[in-house]
């Protein structure tokens, strides 16, 4: 029995980035020698284990043949007789189909070195049409990996494969994990660049296909960095595009807000003042719990303005007016509502009218 590190980890390593999650292989193992040596098997449609002590995966070398559509519609082989080789073919890029022995000798039998050198993202066999998720993963390796290109031969397979209509074979959660991860690359907005050059963004990003992504690289959290992905968008086409990827719902909530009042919040100085409000209120301005400087970030990236002045504008407002101090006026339920918005808005107005 053999076994070998796969995948991103000798990819990332022989980059010089950080490797992260460590994947092997295991070559003339059976399931039964791993649980004698106190594996974990958690792979169900596949024998995957989990290391007794490192709680590393560690699956058998295996083959795999398809029989029907879906991500799902494969027969896979995990007898003794499969060889490294047989494995690594079954993976979708070059640059992803080498290993490492324990003594560190790299395998690497589909060139994935020299495309590594090239900076060439390019597909193993043309069992790589076999499941339509991998357009999204080779979008989503453009976005992580800015540098590399689509090698022409796998980008018109992708297109292939866009055409043919299996994209539609996918769930909503499989391309939304591809998207959510390219948008924690180094250039998000080549996911999207790389799918139009296929034809993939139907049906799943078709409204991309007449308005560009932005870049959100600057930001740091993934709700900010998917609203500010999407602020081009109107607020019907982020609604249709959260209900159909099935989107999180504090990342659509955001990017909703940025979809409604960013252009507002923006030129906030310009605003009535019952206008202005309106926005913060929409935006949980006033909450104590509210997502206020999270959503202002997003619409600094977006419209390049400072709004620091209207932060420190709302803490004026926020000590000034509370509903504590109404309440001891003998206010209380709706007459309190009310009566909290006419004097945040008489605050605002104050406000705007003294240069903010």
């Amino acid at each position: 029995m053999e076994i070998y590190l796969v995948g991103g980890a000798v990819r990332d390593g022989l980059l010089g980035r950080p490797v992260g999650e460590k994947d092997w292989v295991v070559v003339g193992g059976s399931a039964e020698i791993l649980l004698d040596q106190g594996y974990q098997q958690v792979g169900r449609d596949f024998p995957v284990f989990l290391h007794p002590e490192t709680r590393e995966e560690y699956a058998l070398a295996r083959t795999e043949r398809k029989t029907g559509p879906g991500h799902k519609g494969f027969r896979f082989q995990t007898d003794v007789s499969v060889t490294l080789a047989e494995d690594l073919s079954r993976r979708d890029l070059t640059i992803n189909a080498m290993a490492r022995s324990h003594d560190g000798v790299l395998v690497d039998p589909y060139g994935g070195q020299a495309d590594l050198e090239q900076r060439k993202l390019r597909h193993v066999s043309e069992a790589f049409a076999e499941d339509p998720l991998r357009v999204f993963r080779v979008a989503r390796f453009a976005a992580q990996l800015p540098e590399f290109e689509v090698a022409g031969e796998t980008r018109r397979l992708m297109q292939a494969m866009a055409l043919s209509g299996e994209l539609d074979e996918l769930s909503a959660e499989r391309v939304w994990g591809e998207l959510s991860k390219a948008l924690g690359g180094a250039a998000p907005e080549r996911f999207v660049e790389v799918l139009r050059d296929c034809d993939a963004l139907q049906p799943w990003l078709m409204e991309f296909e007449s308005k560009r992504p932005i870049e959100p690289a600057r930001l740091e959290d993934a709700d900010q960095r998917f609203g500010a992905y999407v602020g081009e968008l109107t607020r019907g086409e982020v609604d249709a595009m959260a209900r159909r990827l099935k989107v999180p719902k504090s990342h659509h909530r955001l990017a909703g807000w940025i979809a409604d009042w960013a252009d507002g919040v923006a030129r906030w100085r310009e605003q009535q003042p019952e206008v202005l409000y309106r926005a913060l209120s929409e935006a949980r301005a006033f909450n104590p719990d509210s997502p206020l400087v999270r959503f202002l970030a997003v619409v600094e990236s977006l419209k390049s303005v400072d709004l620091e002045p209207l932060v420190g504008m709302l803490d004026g407002i926020s000590v000034a007016v509370t509903p504590a101090k109404l309440q001891a006026r003998g206010l209380s339920g709706a007459e309190l509502g009310r009566a909290l918005d006419e004097a945040r808005v008489e605050a605002i107005t104050v406000a705007l009218a003294s240069g903010g």
